[in-house]
């Protein structure tokens, strides 16, 4: 950072713009993610939808013997969160090294801008990045902890169907796969976000649209999307068998 630089020296080197394209950039992250997992009872979201499959994954897993699939299934669910985990890392050493050598590129942000914005602002918006990276690596490492978790308690699930436990025990196993696909989720959405902060580089405007179009394709994917049509068709013969 530019230790010379006073608070309202840094105010200044922000406008209105651009203050209010970071803050829609923050808001749009805040509530897809509410809208997901909150969504209206008319239109749920594959989130949710997802969730009560993973609940009857596990009512099918008491009766399953052996257990190998449900063992694979979910050791590709944690092979997922290490894979996007470990490319986090690798992000954010990147975003620190950029920031390290911020003089460096500084000059191609400006090209790109047709700016000449100083050092600091360079760097005030590679840790925007930077924040989204971190988060999506904190999220898909609880994740991977949370599946191993839910690992541990298929494992307590008598193979007695008739055990008074084996029911209880595979509901705990469910809730603790939804709230590992949950974090999942948060940490690939953050992925995303980070991916358009990255255009706040050639100006507010850029961010914006950016901004626009992440919001855009994470609302379709969960609300309006044909994996969600496929999933709503299927959603009532879940009830069937719960009833």
């Amino acid at each position: 950072m530019t230790p010379s630089l006073t608070p309202v020296e840094i105010a200044r080197l922000f406008d209105w713009l651009d203050l209010a394209a970071l803050g829609l950039l923050f808001f749009a992250w805040m509530l897809i993610g509410w809208l997901i997992q909150n969504p209206p009872k008319s239109r749920p979201s594959v989130s949710v939808l997802m969730a009560e499959y993973r609940r009857e994954w596990m009512r099918q897993m008491v009766t399953r013997q052996p257990r190998i699939f449900d063992a694979q299934t979910l050791s590709t669910l944690r092979q997922g969160t290490s894979f996007f985990a470990s490319a986090a890392m690798l992000a954010i050493g990147a975003a620190l090294a950029a920031i390290g050598n911020a003089e460096q590129l500084v000059g191609v942000a400006n090209d790109l801008s047709l700016n000449s914005d100083p050092k600091f602002v360079f760097e005030a918006k590679l840790i925007v990045v930077l924040f989204f990276l971190t988060n999506a690596f904190l999220k898909f490492v609880w994740s991977h902890r949370l599946f191993g978790y839910c690992a541990v308690l298929m494992g307590a699930v008598p193979n007695e169907v008739d055990d008074p436990v084996s029911i209880p025990r595979a509901m705990k196993a469910a809730e603790i796969n939804i709230t590992g696909a949950r974090s999942y989720n948060q940490g690939l959405r953050s992925i995303y976000f980070a991916l358009a902060s990255t255009v706040w580089m050639i100006g507010p405007i850029g961010l914006i649209l950016a901004t626009c179009i992440t919001f855009g394709v994470l609302w379709r994917r969960d609300f309006a999307s044909r994996s969600r049509e496929a999933l709503m068709a299927l959603t009532d013969d879940i009830g069937h068998r719960k009833s």
